[in-house]
């Protein structure tokens, strides 16, 4: 009786601390929450607008009439469905690019952060130059080389830098030094499991939340991507929507479009269609952010 009448007041206390709240840091968290969701809520509200109602209406509302289904139908349709086009070259470039840059960071972090070689640091340190290097930097010398080998104008000459990630690599090479213990891994190779099978049965588990947070990061920045498709690119049957959509912007501030207001709600619809995926791929993938998965597999 004594023992759980001496906890209650501290389990009291722990209840009543957890229970403070900071109006500072509340009126703080509003403002950075509306500040990130009012550009969102700004295109919806124009996107659902008709092309008259886009100019004539105050543009942190609605309009008149809810025009987004038919705007959706119209984009979708515009110009024998180019839209849809350049949806499935983005889609393409996002997850083969996303995917296969995310898996070889896997491999090459778990690689510099497990195992001793020569040249290991000189290696690391590359990789840390490298993410000192910004992409667009890189886009003139990447169109000249591309030339050279005849791939520019195709896919592969998107998907290809794409699959390199040098942040990503130095994410996982520090993530995977402390998400794999060395103990499980001499346990298994005692046991006589190959490398391989080590990597695939083990460390890729254990490295999951790492692989995703690296994977949402190559997504989103292969998603948005629009300086080297720009360069690279020249057909528009081969354009991602980051592309497409400035080339249209591009139509309806010259006037050669010729649809006026309409043009902009094109695009304005676009631009909501083009985000719609990464919400998805954020709310799917938040569940794998997860810590600890090596709590308890290793005996102290």
């Amino acid at each position: 009786m004594t023992a759980v009448a001496g906890a209650s007041p501290a389990a009291h206390r722990s209840s009543k601390a957890k229970r403070r709240r900071s109006p500072t840091l509340t009126v703080i968290m509003l403002v950075m929450f509306g500040y990130a969701v009012l550009p969102l809520f700004w295109l919806l509200a124009n996107a659902s607008k008709s092309g008259g109602d886009l100019f004539s209406t105050f543009g942190l509302w609605f309009g008149g009439d809810f025009h987004l289904f038919a705007n959706i139908g119209e984009t979708l349709r515009y110009n024998d469905g180019i839209f849809v086009r350049w949806f499935g070259n983005t889609v393409l470039y996002s997850v083969v690019g996303a995917g296969g840059a995310a898996l070889l960071a896997t491999i090459g972090g778990y690689a510099l952060a497990k195992y001793d070689f020569p040249g290991r640091k000189l290696l690391f340190a590359v990789v840390l130059g490298g993410i000192s290097i910004p992409g667009t930097a890189l886009a003139v010398p990447t169109y000249l080389l591309f030339s050279r080998i005849g791939i520019v104008d195709t896919p592969w000459a998107v998907l290809i830098p794409s699959l390199c990630s040098p942040f990503g690599l130095y994410l996982m090479r520090v993530y995977a030094a402390d998400a794999v213990p060395d103990s499980i891994l001499e346990s298994a190779r005692i046991d006589g499991a190959s490398e391989f099978r080590i990597f695939r049965t083990i460390a890729l588990r254990l490295l999951a939340p790492g692989f995703v947070t690296v994977l949402l990061f190559a997504l989103v920045a292969t998603w948005n991507n629009y300086f080297l498709p720009l360069i690279v690119l020249n057909t528009p049957t081969w354009f991602p929507l980051t592309v497409g959509l400035n080339q249209w912007n591009a139509q309806a501030n010259s006037g050669t479009s010729g649809a006026g207001d309409a043009t902009y709600s094109l695009i304005l619809t676009g631009s909501l269609l083009s985000i719609v995926p990464l919400i998805i791929a954020f709310l799917a993938l938040q569940r794998f952010w997860q810590s600890g998965l090596a709590t308890g597999s290793v005996k102290q």
